[in-house]
């Protein structure tokens, strides 16, 4: 069994870089590309230059690629990650946030175009924020949140439900998703990857946890650490991409990442300033994953001693998260959150129940 990592990138699969690394602006903003075969990437990257990215990382496939080579010649101020075998959505924005130096990183798809948001430098600067002065009386700049998600339009340009919301039925946590409609509204987290990540943060955050191979699982972990940790992933109404190609469908199976998911954010319990993860949990995680009690103990083990190291970390726990994701969430979009179905042939509704 793989541990739990204990550091950002503890675990990181090896892979060849090549192509530019120079900055060719200095916005404060870099573009990673999660590369779809089968896209024009020639004009897609001919785009991000003219909105003037700091860099461009494009994270490739683990298929042979007889074209990279023409397309460093061609994009000089593009660097290319080919890593050794097939990765996941999360390993790969982690590789990404590891090369580059740019303190926000704009995570794309090649079939996705930008529509609305300006230059690179607009988008850095409208993403800033004042925070206390330094000793030298300057203001000091940060930016807003960890995370800021876009619009996404589909080729009609209809605006596609790619916000997440916990919620509870029968005591068991779903998701559902919704469109967006109101500046600032929270999600979950970011839709496919999707969206403006400060690297500071996400770093301090662990980024994604690899370890966990189902992308839902691992998309899931990442928002309810980031959102018990105190940080939020919200959206931002001036960014908008076109899609144009299909959405992904999400497996919410309930497998072995799920297991993993629920020690590290719905067992443990916040105690005035830490969180801790009973030993009365444990049986209940035995009967319900059917393992043996020596492998449910190692893992449970595992995921308590994970809980102890970071403890000071949490914010609040899950309960509390869900119960007040309408506060968590945009005022007016609590009033009129509306949950779609049947759109794009994505999943819109999450029936997953994944226990309490």
């Amino acid at each position: 069994m793989s541990t739990i990592p204990t550091i950002f990138n503890e675990k990181i699969t090896p892979y060849t870089a090549v192509g530019g690394k120079e900055r060719t602006s200095s916005t404060g903003i870099s573009a990673i590309v999660i590369s779809n075969p089968g896209y024009q990437r020639r004009a897609f990257f001919q785009e991000l230059e003219k909105t003037g990215f700091d860099n461009v990382i494009s994270i490739e496939s683990s298929s042979p690629h007889y074209d990279i080579e023409d397309m460093v010649k061609r994009f000089p101020f593009v660097r290319f990650i080919l890593p050794e075998k097939e990765i996941s959505t999360g390993e790969k924005i982690n590789l990404a946030a590891a090369e580059t130096e740019s303190p926000l990183f704009y995570v794309l798809r090649n079939d996705l175009k930008i529509i609305a948001g300006g230059t690179a430098r607009k988008i850095a600067e409208r993403l800033s924020a004042n925070h206390e002065s330094g000793e030298s009386g300057e203001p000091k700049i940060g930016f807003k949140r960890l995370c800021t998600v876009p619009v996404i339009l589909n080729s009609r340009y209809e605006t596609l439900p790619t916000l997440a919301a916990p919620m509870t039925h029968r005591k068991k946590l779903q998701t559902v998703f919704f469109e967006p409609h109101a500046e600032g509204q929270a999600t979950l987290y970011p839709f496919d990857g999707i969206g403006i990540y400060d690297r500071l943060r996400f770093i301090r955050t662990g980024g994604f946890d690899i370890t966990l191979k189902n992308i839902y699982w691992q998309f899931l972990d990442f928002g309810f650490r980031s959102f018990l940790w105190g940080e939020e992933i919200a959206l931002s109404s001036q960014l908008k991409l076109l899609c144009e190609g299909n959405l992904p469908v999400e497996d919410r199976t309930v497998e072995e990442s799920y297991k993993r998911f629920y020690i590290k954010n719905l067992a443990p319990e916040f105690r005035s300033d830490y969180a801790h993860l009973p030993l009365y949990r444990f049986l209940p995680f035995m009967l319900k994953t059917g393992e043996d009690f020596f492998s449910a103990w190692e893992e449970f083990s595992e995921g308590r001693k994970w809980v102890i190291r970071n403890k000071f970390r949490w914010r609040c726990d899950a309960h509390s998260v869900i119960k007040n994701w309408d506060n968590i969430s945009a005022p007016q979009a609590s009033q009129s959150t509306k949950v779609m179905t049947g759109v794009s042939g994505i999943v819109l509704k999450h029936a997953s129940m994944i226990g309490s």
